[in-house]
């Protein structure tokens, strides 16, 4: 898991109990509802009041008002059994995501450590986003708690758990996702982040593996929306803002300036690319110096044919199309620039992804060409560098 950086800002104060902003900030402070009604729609963690229409792009929609349902304390803590330990799913900086029932349907209880670093804040933005934006492939949020300290939030429940442990985890239980899997959940993920950059040009801001969730079938859904900000005016190219989400995602310009571009969170999906192709992680202190950032030690082999052969995840057992991963790479490439304006929007980089997974080709050892003329085909033997003995 990434090292997150950053430290939010006072927590705001709310209108009244139970009703959240609806004013956004700007630049380097989000949402406070004592600027409620003067937002000009950039820079801050939630929506302007002034969205009152019902908008769909495509698949996803911007709701006019919130659907949310609010939960009782009292009925969380029974869902979860007063929240105990064997169904804790897993702990992030907000707190702990503990599965639950309600109704005879399961769900996943994220609740607010009381002494988490991030707090009120990011539980504000989580609330204000997702209350209005769905998508097939944003996870849901179900409803919301906030009982004095008490703050918590329900989601849908993704019985796959997370990007994150399918390429990284160990054990038995974890089993290697396949070529056809991978692109799959790369085009979904790359569909969500899509549909915030061209229906209210959200920023996500923290666009990550253990961020990307997968429901029963591997449909990827964007979960974790505590980091976001409302994108740029049309008069501004970035936001200028505290530098905060993950190293090794994050983009260069983002962590030496502070400037923050819509398309900032393209170069954290060309390193998610990087990761589904090499199975590795994006910093790994446990690698030698040289190869401690995956971007920085891989780049040069995801240009070439024959290079690329030599960083794929070894899971995959040579059973990828060869042109498939070689354009995947490339387009990783195209996402990792390192300036903003060379990077390919997200509408792009799905069209891209969409053309790959069309192009279809057998999941076949591409170390074993095919023989010309009478020459015997001969075995390729590679050690591969990502895995030095």
């Amino acid at each position: 898991m990434g090292c997150c950086f950053g430290s939010p800002a006072a927590n705001p104060s709310l209108a009244a109990a139970g009703q959240l902003s609806s004013g956004t900030g700007r630049s380097q402070t989000t949402s406070n509802s004592a600027n409620s009604g003067a937002s000009n729609g950039s820079g801050g963690s939630s929506f302007s009041a002034g969205s009152a229409s019902d908008i769909s792009f495509n698949e996803g929609q911007i709701l006019p008002t919130s659907n949310l349902r609010i939960f009782s304390f009292l009925e969380l803590k029974a869902a979860t059994k007063n929240f105990r330990a064997d169904a804790l799913l897993g702990e992030g900086g907000f707190g702990g995501v503990y599965k639950g029932w309600i109704g005879g349907a399961v769900v996943a209880v994220k609740k607010l450590d009381a002494e988490s670093s991030q707090g009120f804040e990011e539980w504000e933005s989580e609330v204000s986003f997702l209350g209005r934006l769905t998508h097939p492939n944003l996870v849901k949020l179900l409803g919301y708690c906030w009982e004095g300290k008490e703050l918590l939030l329900v989601y849908e429940y993704m019985p796959k758990g997370s990007l994150e442990n399918h390429l990284f985890g160990r054990g038995s239980a974890v089993q290697p996702l396949t070529w056809d899997l991978r692109l799959k959940i790369a085009i979904g993920a790359a569909r969500g982040l899509s549909f915030l950059h061209t229906a209210k040009q959200v920023i996500y801001r923290d666009f990550k593996t253990s961020n990307i969730l997968l429901d029963a079938f591997y449909n990827a859904k964007l979960s974790d929306f505590g980091l976001a900000k409302m994108g740029p005016s049309a008069s501004q190219s970035h936001l200028t803002t505290r530098v905060m989400g993950t190293y090794g995602y994050a983009a260069p310009e983002y962590v030496t300036t502070g400037h923050l571009y819509v398309k900032s969170d393209v170069y954290g999906f060309g390193v998610v690319l990087v990761e589904l192709l090499t199975g590795l992680q994006a910093l790994d202190a446990n690698r030698p110096s040289e190869q401690f950032s995956l971007v920085n030690w891989v780049t040069p082999y995801l240009s070439d044919t024959r290079r690329i052969r030599k960083v794929m995840d070894p899971r995959l057992a040579g059973k990828y199309p060869a042109d498939a991963a070689l354009q995947t790479a490339r387009l990783a490439l195209k996402c990792l620039g390192l300036e903003p304006k060379t990077r390919p929007s997200m509408k792009e980089v799905v069209e891209m992804l969409e053309e790959i997974e069309s192009a279809g080709g057998s999941p076949k050892d591409p170390r074993r060409a095919a023989p010309r003329g009478n020459r015997k085909p001969q075995s390729v033997h590679h050690r591969s560098p990502l895995r030095p003995r």
